[in-house]
């Protein structure tokens, strides 16, 4: 994707891995009319053409509710479910559909015809799709000390959306959600959400309470219940739950 976009020079600007960094560096770029050839992550290895260029950016706590008054909520939620995807390139979409919006404003989301946009609402439709997906098939179970618990494995980085979303819907429960893939938790303690990795969290013994057995065996339960023998079609459910969602799906259990 990278060939497709404009750029001056060879050099690669790093950012420190997190939404606040990537726009304070997308700022800088932007004010000093900079164009990028890529951004990318501090563990980046570059080519042996590439030039690794780390600039000083301003450390800007009220970076997000700057950028929300210039570019407005609806395009500040687009580059934020752009940049929770897993999609290669994502920072230099970021950029470029920032920096298209000085041209055409309020305009810009229906630019399609621009790369950067087209990219930009089928990468955010392609994580807004999982994240809805997992708010359905996410399972709590509960601990011992009546908390609940939840592991997700999504493809995107959608921890926050989740959080989000459940910090509505189970607002009078302690709760944490942990991505197994990214080692990262949600935790959600006398109603205020907190983020961590597993470096400064040690969950590695969860403990669930003894009615969580009779709870799971209710759940199966009413899961075979309900479902029509004769009208089964494993092909017909897989398009709507892919097995790839199965795995802490507590009804199907005893079919993995």
């Amino acid at each position: 994707m990278e060939n497709n976009y404009p750029y001056l020079t060879n050099q690669v600007y790093i950012y420190d891995n997190d939404f606040i960094s990537l726009l304070s560096l997308i700022k800088t770029l932007l004010k000093n009319k900079i164009r990028p050839y890529k951004i990318e992550g501090k563990e980046y290895n570059p080519s042996l053409f590439e030039n690794i260029i780390n600039i000083k950016v301003e450390n800007n706590s009220n970076i997000l509710r700057e950028l929300k008054n210039i570019f407005g909520k609806e395009n500040m939620q687009i580059i934020y479910y752009v940049y929770s995807s897993c999609e290669n390139n994502k920072e230099l979409v970021i950029y470029y559909y920032l920096l298209n919006y000085f041209k055409f404003k309020d305009n810009l989301i229906r630019m399609r015809n621009l790369r950067c946009v087209s990219e930009a609402l089928r990468i955010k439709e392609k994580v807004a799709r999982e994240a809805h997906k997992f708010k359905g098939f996410l399972r709590f179970k509960e601990l011992k000390s009546e908390s609940l618990y939840a592991e997700i494995n999504p493809d995107n980085d959608i921890l926050f959306i989740l959080a989000k979303h459940f910090q509505k819907r189970l607002k009078e429960f302690n709760w944490v959600i942990k991505d197994v893939n990214r080692k990262t938790y949600a935790i959600y303690f006398s109603q205020k959400l907190y983020f961590a990795n597993e470096e400064k969290i040690n969950l590695k013994n969860v403990e669930f309470s003894k009615e969580e057995e009779s709870y799971e065996d209710m759940w199966k339960e009413f899961y075979n219940i309900i479902g029509i023998t004769l009208r089964k079609n494993d092909r017909c459910r897989m398009n709507f739950m892919p097995k790839k969602y199965w795995q802490y799906l507590i009804e199907m259990e005893d079919e993995r």
